[in-house]
């Protein structure tokens, strides 16, 4: 078989995975966007002025215990989740030695443009660097959130403030988008899948994952229009995207 025949057998595959990544990053970029200009468009905006709120509320009032449980429920969240990254990174090279038993579904599915198994291998490494993706996502999350656990504790009296509150909950924040972005490494893993069993599968569910994200990102109608109110009659305190 010559390159070119190479080429043009899995020419559908690679036009639906260039597609599909098109696509999620346009989410991506679109989503940011739009919460960057508009906080209260998005959960992970709304989450991001309620840290910093609370990191302030933490450090005026001295409420050690409660930032110490709250960080300890975060980073055993993240914690869990990496593990899950690796074990499903294990499950996936597995997959790696049953290319001959897959020879079945690839021909049952050949009416919807599965195409041969030679593709396999290429299939189970975006996977896997996915999957590994995820993984540091979610340990970066966990060492941010350790670091917010002793800076959160720093004195912050009229006599001696050590630590700015917007500093830690440019940190906090910070381990937050690391968790959401481990959190974005699991949905995409989905669409991945599917790309095993044929192409357009995984353009089908890219467009459907797509559309479960975007319910799950977008703030509640009700909640948005309570935060502008209430942002009309006081002020908008804290930045999301301000820097340390």
């Amino acid at each position: 078989m010559t390159f070119q025949d190479s080429i043009a057998m899995y020419s559908l595959d690679g036009v639906c995975f260039l597609a599909s990544c098109a696509m999620f990053l346009g989410y991506l970029y679109f989503i940011d966007r739009k919460s960057s200009k508009n906080p209260a468009y998005t959960v992970q905006g709304i989450a991001a002025l309620a840290r910093a709120a609370w990191v302030k509320s933490v450090m005026e009032k001295n409420k050690d215990i409660l930032a110490v449980q709250t960080l300890r429920n975060s980073t055993m969240a993240a914690t869990f989740l990496a593990s899950t990254a690796i074990l499903l990174s294990v499950g996936v090279l597995t997959l790696t030695g049953q290319s001959e038993k897959l020879q079945i579904t690839w021909q049952a599915l050949h009416f919807f443009g599965a195409q041969q198994e030679g593709l396999l291998p290429v299939k189970l490494v975006i996977l896997l660097l996915n999957l590994f993706a995820a993984f540091f996502f979610f340990a970066s999350s966990i060492r941010l959130y350790n670091h917010v656990g002793y800076m959160i504790n720093a004195p912050y009296t009229e006599q001696e403030k050590v630590m700015s509150p917007k500093v830690v909950a440019a940190q906090l924040n910070r381990a937050g988008y690391h968790y959401s972005m481990g959190m974005r490494g699991f949905y995409s893993m989905v669409p991945l899948v599917f790309w095993i069993f044929g192409p357009l599968f995984l353009l089908v569910a890219t467009v459907v994952m797509i559309m479960i994200l975007f319910h799950l990102d977008r703030t509640p109608s009700a909640v948005e229009e309570d935060f502008h109110r209430e942002c009309n009659e006081t002020s908008c305190l804290f930045n999301t995207n301000e820097e340390p």
